[in-house]
């Protein structure tokens, strides 16, 4: 009710699920958030009369191997008791994707990998309304239960702020020195992202308590991206740093092996060398604590995403930009102590 605020004309509700396969395994998160939409959709379904929905069910597909992926050509819907265990166990004719969005009003999306994008894209289209909860788990029920008027509040101010400035200057710390990130903002609005999902053609994540902006990134003929300077970033303990050009990773400095992962990732797949979002989360202001899942951790402070933006206001780089469909994502890098303790933040400012 609170995020939802379901109206008379709601009336079929569908919990998404991915499915593992043979190319990416189950874990027992996956397989446990799994448990949590049969329960969910067990649940809803028992209260269907006093909800106002006719139906609530869940419905599968086969994972699309990376986060933000587009989805899938086909959906199986199920009943809670019958949900399957990996793609290979899928049995009978499934439906077409496009079909079973253009029947729901409210979605719920439990899956492993995330889904926010293609959703929040096909929700402008089919006018349903959806949450996304890639990576949910239970250490994320308090973030559900905070107060949800003043995150949104603050999330609001937040965007006031974005939506006035033309430039983000970002100070980081690392080894004894600073070094500043400077964002171009010009020609994008920022969203608050505070966790109400209440109008038709909306998608976005829960738990939320975010503000975040596209910066731009150049594709107005003759007037290049801004966006220039160095970024350190701490990835499995190693620090090393991304020296950005016009909006784009041009340099990875560093001799360890996550710097060469990481440089070999950005030279196979140009996209992903776009920085596609400054994001700004509010709710460590309310006492939570980063549990090592995106979905939670990057609404505890800032954070800078790189490759898929077109979801998000303004953004243009989109599946087309990537070379194969495999190889779309749009991944965080959250700023917080617990997970990167060899760089601070020590300031940003908009101008």
């Amino acid at each position: 009710r609170r995020v939802f605020d379901p109206r008379p004309a709601d009336k079929l509700m569908a919990i998404l699920v991915d499915l593992p396969d043979a190319s990416r395994p189950d874990n027992p998160d996956w397989a446990a958030r799994r448990s949590i939409a049969a329960d969910w959709a067990t649940r809803l379904n028992a209260a269907r009369d006093e909800l106002g929905f006719e139906a609530v069910q869940n419905a599968d597909y086969r994972n699309v191997r990376a986060n933000n992926a587009d989805l899938p050509e086909q959906a199986w819907c199920v009943a809670p008791d019958e949900l399957p265990a990996t793609a290979e166990q899928v049995e009978g004719v499934g439906i077409a994707f496009v079909e079973l969005l253009a029947r729901q009003r409210i979605l719920i999306a439990l899956t492993e990998l995330s889904a926010t994008a293609p959703l929040k894209l096909l929700a402008r289209r089919y006018m349903f309304r959806a949450a996304t909860m890639p990576g949910f788990n239970p250490a994320m029920i308090s973030a559900l239960r905070v107060d949800q008027d003043e995150v949104h509040r603050r999330c609001e101010a937040l965007r006031e702020r974005l939506d006035a400035a033309s430039t983000a200057r970002l100070v980081f710390a690392a080894e004894g020195r600073e070094h500043l990130l400077t964002l171009d903002l010009r020609h994008r609005r920022a969203t608050a992202s505070s966790g109400l999902i209440r109008e038709p053609g909306t998608a976005g994540n829960l738990p939320s308590g975010e503000t975040y902006i596209v910066p731009y990134e150049g594709e107005r003929a003759g007037d290049p991206s801004r966006s220039s300077g160095i970024l350190p970033l701490q990835l499995d303990g190693e620090l090393f740093y991304l020296r950005i050009d016009q909006n784009r990773v041009v340099e990875v400095v560093g001799d360890g092996p996550i710097a060469a992962r990481e440089r070999l990732a950005f030279l196979n797949e140009p996209a992903y060398t776009n920085i596609a979002e400054l994001g700004i989360g509010v709710l460590a202001e309310f006492g939570l604590h980063p549990i090592g899942e995106i979905l939670l951790d990057e609404k505890l402070g800032l954070h800078i995403a790189f490759g898929r933006s077109d979801h998000f206001p303004g953004g243009t780089v989109g599946p087309l930009a990537f070379t194969s469909p495999e190889t779309v994502v749009h991944i965080d890098r959250v700023y917080l102590p617990e997970l990167q303790p060899e760089v601070r933040v020590v300031d940003w400012t908009t101008d």
